[in-house]
């Protein structure tokens, strides 16, 4: 079990490291511990999930994946990582609707966070979510239904690992289908709503040093046209493109329409190569996408300070949902994510800035990334914060899944 998060900038405090090999033996260790968290492939950037007392990584239990044709499900096991989820799904003829930018995450981890991808019309990783396996804080194996526990499955799903260690995820899943990739560069700002809705899933990226996007990903469904040469004022990028300018693009998804399966092009990275540049830290904030030019216009004041820290910012949509700590409870959303330099003295102000300058937008950070916001106006943003912090006591009374950083924004 690693030492450290995914980016390096995390040592984990926990005094003992434990990795089960059957749900029955997380059981008894999970009932027997007075702090413990579930770890999974560490793509996490702040100490949310960290602990002093036992860390618990999942990879040991048995990698259950069981598709259940008549529901339209796959029930996983929760360290199952996305990208092989993905490749034994298409094989059986389904897929996910969406995917994150790299298919490296794990299952459960995603869930926990409102991990997503990007669509006008899609929803965040969670979304697919249709049940859950959990162990709670006396060891119990306790299981919620989206069509049996209501408002208590809403909860639950972006639980932050706070609620007990999930052991296995049912997701909806629809039939398979492929997708081209068409790069763009060059967007007019003034153009950023037609060009999030002209495709199936579409990123955007910017090192905020101009007044146009730089890049514009296109995820189109395979059997819709090319755009044309002129697509709203943009140039064809005539080779296979990285988000970060200057690496190289061997590590990415295939671009310049060359058609395959969603997973092999929903994500931005390849499974198998290093996601994004590998030396970085990532912060991101959730507006109501009605506002997305009036965010972006807050932010241009900041655009030189912003990209002395920054490798690249990708703008992406998510659409609404209902679970209560999803970024996007209740509101259509751009995600702004920032990919920063490997200097947390040095991004630290910048992020500090960024949020100020959200602020008016009530911003809902990433729960997995670098933020700061004041806990009161995280709590504001979120409808449905208080009725968490009760599912809280009521799960785990005693904390046992706490952490500072959870009792700072969650206080008990």
């Amino acid at each position: 079990m690693p030492g450290r998060n995914w980016a390096g900038n995390i040592r984990y405090a926990a005094a003992r490291r434990h990795r089960p090999s059957t749900v029955d033996e997380l059981r008894r260790l999970v009932a027997g511990s007075d702090r413990i968290r579930a770890i999974g492939t560490g793509h996490s950037f702040n100490r949310l999930g960290d602990t002093t007392g036992d860390l618990v990584s999942l990879a040991g239990l048995p990698p259950t994946v069981k598709i259940d044709r008549e529901r339209a499900t796959v029930t996983v096991a929760a360290a199952a990582r996305y990208g092989e989820l993905a490749a034994r799904l298409h094989a059986a003829g389904y897929a996910l609707p969406t995917l994150a930018s790299l298919p490296h995450i794990s299952v459960a981890g995603a869930v926990a966070t409102a991990t997503h991808g990007s669509g006008v019309g899609v929803g965040n990783l969670a979304t697919a979510v249709s049940a859950l396996e959990l162990v709670t804080a006396d060891g119990d194996l306790l299981s919620v239904r989206r069509d049996a526990d209501g408002d208590r499955f809403a909860g639950t799903v972006v639980g932050l690992g706070a609620l007990g260690v999930v052991t296995r995820v049912t997701l909806d899943v629809v039939p398979t289908f492929d997708v081209r990739q068409y790069v763009r560069l060059g967007l007019p700002r003034v153009a950023l709503d037609e060009a999030f809705a002209s495709a199936y899933s579409v990123s955007l990226f910017t090192d905020w040093r101009g007044d146009r996007i730089g890049q514009v990903w296109r995820k189109q469904l395979a059997d819709e046209p090319p755009p044309p040469a002129d697509w709203l004022g943009t140039t064809a990028a005539g080779e296979p493109c990285h988000p970060v300018p200057g690496l190289a693009a061997a590590n990415c998804t295939a671009q310049l329409g060359e058609p395959g399966p969603w997973h092999e092009r929903l994500p931005h990275f390849r499974l198998g190569f290093t996601p994004s540049s590998g030396n970085e830290l990532q912060s991101e904030y959730h507006v109501p996408r009605a506002a997305a030019a009036e965010a972006l216009a807050a932010l241009d004041p900041a655009r030189d300070r912003i990209a002395e820290v920054l490798q690249v910012c990708e703008l992406r949509t998510v659409a609404a949902d209902g679970l209560w700590l999803s970024p996007q409870y209740e509101r259509d959303s751009l995600a702004v994510h920032f990919t920063w330099i490997a200097d947390a003295e040095a991004v630290a102000p910048v992020v500090a800035e960024v949020e100020r300058r959200l602020e008016p937008f009530a911003p809902r950070p990433h729960w997995g990334k670098v933020f700061g916001l004041d806990p009161a106006a995280v709590a504001a943003a979120y409808p449905r914060h208080a009725d968490f912090v009760a599912l809280l006591r009521d799960l785990d009374p005693a904390g046992k899944f706490r952490t500072p950083d959870l009792d700072r924004y969650f206080p008990r």
